[in-house]
């Protein structure tokens, strides 16, 4: 059976990573899927030992009320906790990934799962998994 936590480790926390991932010159993918945009760059000097470090973005000038910000937040770790184990990348690679919501309402998890399955299709292909 499958694992289907989130660790700690998979968590992107360094301020100067995020600097690096949203900062001129620094995704090397990128990609829209309403609700979400997603950013993404490969790290060779983080140190931990998950392939993904992710984070979640729900700005507020998108969503005022702070609880509906937690919301979107909740379902988007939810769809990508349940899904990020099916598109399999390269175990080598140490992949920075941000996911930013655009979206100006609070929206359907069904809706925030299709999202999140296109943004990992895509990711899965321009990183593909070595066999």
């Amino acid at each position: 059976m499958k694992k289907l936590g989130l660790y700690k480790k998979e968590k992107l926390c360094s301020t100067c990573a995020i600097d690096k991932l949203f900062g001129p010159g620094g995704a090397d993918f990128s990609r829209l899927a309403y609700p979400l945009r997603a950013v993404a760059r490969p790290d060779e000097a983080r140190k931990s030992d998950a392939p993904v470090a992710f984070l979640i973005s729900v700005p507020k000038k998108r969503l005022r009320h702070a609880v509906d910000r937690v919301q979107m937040r909740r379902r988007i770790r939810e769809a990508y906790r349940l899904n990020h184990r099916d598109f399999a990348t390269d175990p080598a690679l140490r992949l920075d990934l941000g996911f930013v919501y655009v979206a100006n309402a609070v929206l359907p998890y069904a809706t925030v799962e299709k999202a999140i399955r296109r943004i990992l299709e895509a990711l899965a292909e321009k990183y593909p998994a070595q066999q």
